[in-house]
């Protein structure tokens, strides 16, 4: 299935039904009174975090959702039945923003979790409910409120605990495949990995944590360079970032540390909050370098990178594995200490269901 992580959504709740006039017609009771019903609540439209849905493919071919209307009053003070709700469901993980006020609706991050995207409108009075001691014959009733109408933009932001960051080709992708048991593609060209990729790495029995692997940044993927930085929101969720830098270039003219800066610039220019987030370096490819020269190379590149001292780095090599244990080990330690991210929401939205039946309308 092709992966789709961004999407926009039209959303249209049903109006209320309109309340009627109406008077009981009966033999021998000349005063019947009124008994004109009310009409029904329009359906809403919500959304529900499915760990079933993986993307938001289905939604970029079917972009507008609307609820049914209320249905109107009748005599005989008959209230008119309510819409049934419309339920979308949605890949865990995805943030709902609305694009008229750019404000984020919900943050979808548990499996169940479930939001109000477009309240239904309330169902208009019949003229029974202006029965009074004074005005014994009401003929007035009110129409239904119209439904609320929304323009969504949904981005899937993957969960994961740690999230890879670097250039094409630098070891990402062999990295995630020699700590866990995921198996992305991996090639000697750039640009391998084209869309983001989990692995679970298991440390211990009652331990684990997530890894995503994301595509490649380059220099100026900030101004649409390769495949730009779209991608990276999918870090936005993890609470340590592995920055794998190549110490073994097969270009002889690439430069290991202008390399690492540019990237570092690009996190920045993504998002400053991002770059704040603890981030380790991960020397790899050391299976290139001669033995001797190892940690000569090593302390070159953090000399001329100017990385602060208390940066934690790791030399490996993701070929063979070697320094990946001690490196999975340490973020386990440092996973137990830190805090989950906060949710991303700006607009509290009620999260209760009614009780009444859900139309699902997701294929």
């Amino acid at each position: 299935m092709k992966f789709i992580d961004e999407a926009k959504i039209f959303v249209a709740a049903g109006d209320g039904g309109n309340g009627v006039v109406s008077f009981r017609r009966e033999k021998y009771e000349p005063e019947g009174g009124p008994d004109g019903g009310d009409g029904g609540r329009g359906g809403s439209v919500r959304a529900i975090a499915d760990r079933n849905v993986n993307t938001l493919v289905e939604y970029r071919y079917t972009r507008k959702f609307k609820a049914p209307r209320g249905e109107n009053g009748a005599s005989a003070g008959c209230y008119g039945r309510g819409g049934k709700d419309v339920l979308l469901r949605v890949p865990v993980g995805t943030v709902v923003t609305d694009l008229g006020t750019r404000r984020v609706v919900a943050d979808l991050a548990h499996d169940g979790q479930a939001v109000l995207l477009a309240r239904g409108g309330k169902g208009g009075l019949g003229n029974i409910r202006f029965k009074s001691s004074t005005n014994r014959t009401p003929r007035r009733c009110t129409k239904g409120e119209p439904g609320e109408q929304r323009e969504l933009l949904l981005e899937l932001r993957v969960l994961a605990d740690v999230g890879l960051l670097g250039l094409p080709n630098a070891g990402k992708s062999t990295f995630l495949r020699a700590v866990s048991a995921a198996r992305p593609k991996v090639a000697d060209y750039p640009f391998t990995t084209l869309s983001p990729g989990l692995g679970v790495v298991r440390v211990a029995e009652d331990k684990s944590f997530v890894v995503a692997d994301i595509p490649g940044l380059i220099e100026g993927a900030a101004e649409g360079a390769g495949l730009g930085i779209r991608f990276l929101r999918h870090l936005a969720r993890t609470r340590v970032l592995l920055h794998i830098v190549d110490l073994a270039p097969l270009d002889p003219e690439a430069d290991p540390v202008r390399d690492a800066r540019a990237i570092a610039g690009e996190l920045e220019k993504f998002s400053p909050e991002l770059a704040a987030r603890p981030r380790w370096l991960v020397l790899n490819k050391l299976d290139l370098i001669a033995e001797d020269e190892r940690r000569r190379r090593v302390e070159d590149f953090l000399r001329a990178y100017g990385a602060p001292e208390e940066t934690p780095f790791f030399p490996i090599s993701a070929l063979s594995g070697d320094g990946c244990r001690s490196l999975v080990f340490a973020l386990q330690v440092a996973l137990d200490e830190l805090p989950f991210p906060p949710a991303i929401v700006d607009d509290p939205q009620e999260n209760l269901f009614p009780d009444d039946q859900w139309t699902i309308q997701q294929k």
